[in-house]
């Protein structure tokens, strides 16, 4: 049995509070600045938005996992024909994760929105957006958009404007209504962790996205 000594346990109290207080204090801090960096570019009003020729939605499942509908998914569908009916954006570039043969968000939201009699043409699919970075910097890198209006909700507009602002992207965001604070509470617990992972992505790693390739043009 191991035997803590007062000294040494109060050492280790200190070291665990200084710990905790830096990583909230990181948290905090890298909230903070997205909040204050982006806030500008940021739209709720549909009539407000300017104009850009492609509107990028970001991905997201169709269903959850019970079964339900998942209202993310629902929102940003409604947001992204808002936006083409009001003649706000010419392009839909649906971009989210297709990593096994049954689970495809570009696809599912390229139905959604054909349903909702979008057409064809005007919507393109980019299968690679396994993260947000990724999908921000592909529609850059592959679809060849240096402005362009993001789609999804206010919290992830935030964080992938400020994500294409440091890769030379005039981006804003339109933003998708949210969900109720029960159903969104985890989700906005990992959006702060997912701020400070920004930070270490273009400052620290200079993460780029898991897959480039050939480009695509758009229109």
């Amino acid at each position: 049995m191991i035997r803590f000594r007062p000294r040494f346990a109060t050492k280790l109290f200190v070291f665990s509070g200084i710990a905790l207080a830096s990583v909230l204090g990181l948290v905090l801090a890298s909230d903070w600045w997205i909040e204050l960096s982006v806030h500008s570019w940021v739209y709720s009003n549909v009539q407000d938005v300017p104009h850009n020729r492609v509107g990028l939605v970001l991905g997201t499942s169709k269903k959850l996992r019970n079964g339900h509908t998942n209202y993310y998914f629902k929102y940003r569908m409604d947001a992204a024909e808002a936006l083409y009916r009001a003649g706000k954006i010419d392009y839909i570039l649906v971009s989210g994760d297709n990593g096994t043969l049954s689970y495809n968000e570009p696809r599912d939201m390229k139905k959604a929105l054909v349903a909702r009699g979008i057409p064809d043409e005007a919507i393109y699919l980019d299968y690679a957006g396994f993260r947000t970075l990724d999908s921000v910097i592909r529609g850059l890198k592959i679809f060849g958009q240096k402005s362009i209006t993001i789609i999804s909700q206010e919290f992830h507009n935030k964080r992938a404007i400020y994500i294409a602002r440091k890769h030379g992207i005039k981006a804003i965001g339109y933003n998708a209504r949210d969900v109720n604070v029960q159903d969104g509470l985890k989700i906005q617990l990992r959006e702060k962790l997912a701020r400070v992972l920004v930070f270490i992505d273009l400052y620290i790693l200079d993460t780029r996205p898991k897959f480039l390739g050939e480009k695509i043009k758009i229109g």
